[in-house]
């Protein structure tokens, strides 16, 4: 196997879309569980597959969607910690069982957590879905995540902030966290603000789902694939032995497939979305959608100024602030900030968003979460600056190892 030197030049694969760039993604394929993997024990939240030079942690919760819990950001840590440390592996896989690669952190048990007052318990949770995120961001080898199924919120915190995201015909990628009266998390403000032009605010406030190949578009996914064609990445993966990011990057591009984006694609939308989504403010960006509407006719326009107009009015502002401080944060500052901002929104008197937007879409499925504020004009600046105010003396700040792990600009 080659030397770990390897290592800087995996960081500098993923530089592409830590620095906001887009263009020159391959197109390639994905792996899919195998069939034992998938009819494993709910209890096995995170299993572990052993390859010649690698190893595949896949999330293992298919019933819900691979939604994340403290004890899978636990298992996490420890794997990624130990195959880091270990000469004999050379790269690192995720992958998720089902229909899902992941939906995101299990937020309906957080509600219950929240409601029994096991608000520490919450906490914990962030902390340590945080932590890992920063360990991907950071990681000496090179990763691919396999975004096969729906990948929504903290799914792509486990899996964008790493080397190679491998997106198919089955990805379904969205950060719909506002129309839960939360915020983008789990890194989501560092990789969104860091796309071109303003598309991140766009994703943020609407919750738009991507399907594969958009996200390779716009540097989300950095390969494209058929689901039918994982199989075969799996069996070439399976006998690579190197830690060399270029060497796995060709060997994922040899069984890709070359996609182009079709009509309907979110490249045909990005200069009205510049226009409307570049102003400082949500009633004016809500404004000028609602004039682009008007003058276009075309139903995407009309659809995100719904979906603006349906989440809360309190997570748009916080969301939006977000990301436009996410533009000029390192990874580690944004987790940091976003930490903050999870345990103030889970916390009194802010924490009613959340519970309504989790128990009107989630728990209840009414569809008909009451916001408070109910609209945006009622939403003061003291509202928002709440969200990132610094957190009291019983809690602490989110500590990551900067002096360890290099923070990415």
């Amino acid at each position: 196997m080659p030397s770990l030197a390897a290592a800087a030049a995996a960081r500098r694969a993923g530089e592409a879309l830590r620095r906001g760039l887009t263009g020159g993604a391959r197109y390639l394929s994905s792996l899919r569980p195998s069939a034992s993997t998938a009819a494993a024990s709910d209890s096995d939240e995170v299993l572990v597959e052993g390859k010649a030079s690698a190893r595949a942690a896949v999330l293992n919760r298919p019933g819900h969607l691979n939604a994340l819990t403290t004890t899978m950001g636990a298992r996490l840590n420890k794997f990624y910690a130990s195959w880091e440390d270990s000469p004999d592996i050379g790269f690192v896989m995720m992958k998720g069982s089902g229909r899902a690669f992941c939906a995101g952190g299990d937020v309906v048990r957080l509600h219950k957590l929240m409601n029994e007052g096991k608000l520490d318990e919450c906490k914990d949770f962030f902390r340590t879905l945080y932590s890992f995120i920063y360990v991907l961001g950071t990681y000496l080898k090179p990763h691919v995540a396999i975004l096969d199924g729906v990948t929504m919120g903290g799914g792509g915190g486990v899996s964008i902030p790493g080397t190679f995201r491998v997106a198919t015909d089955r990805t379904v990628f969205a950060t719909p966290e506002v129309h839960i009266g939360f915020h983008p998390d789990a890194a989501a403000s560092f990789y969104l603000s860091h796309l071109t032009g303003h598309v991140g605010e766009y994703l943020a406030l609407t919750g738009e789902k991507l399907n594969g190949v958009d996200m390779v578009a716009l540097g989300l996914a950095t390969h494209y694939s058929m689901a039918d064609h994982l199989e075969l990445v799996d069996e070439r993966l399976a006998r690579l032995v190197t830690d060399d990011p270029s060497v796995i990057d060709t060997s994922l591009a040899q069984y890709g497939d070359l996609v182009y984006p079709d009509k309907t694609s979110i490249l045909h939308r990005l200069e009205v979305i510049d226009k409307c989504f570049s102003h400082e403010t949500v009633e004016e960006i809500v404004d000028a959608l609602e004039s682009e509407a008007a003058r276009l006719n075309e139903e995407w326009c009309t659809l995100a100024l719904k979906r603006l107009k349906e989440a809360s009015p309190l997570a748009l502002k916080v969301s939006l602030r977000s990301i436009r401080e996410g533009r000029y944060q390192t990874l580690d500052e944004c987790l940091v900030r976003e930490y903050r901002m999870s345990v103030n929104g889970i916390s009194k008197p802010l924490s009613h968003e959340f519970s309504e937007g989790v128990r009107a879409r989630l728990v209840e499925k009414d569809l008909a979460p009451k916001w408070d504020p109910p609209a945006l004009e009622f939403v003061s600046e003291d509202m928002v600056d709440s969200y990132f105010a610094p957190l009291g003396e019983f809690d602490a700040e989110l500590k990551l190892p900067t002096e360890l792990r290099e923070a990415f600009v």
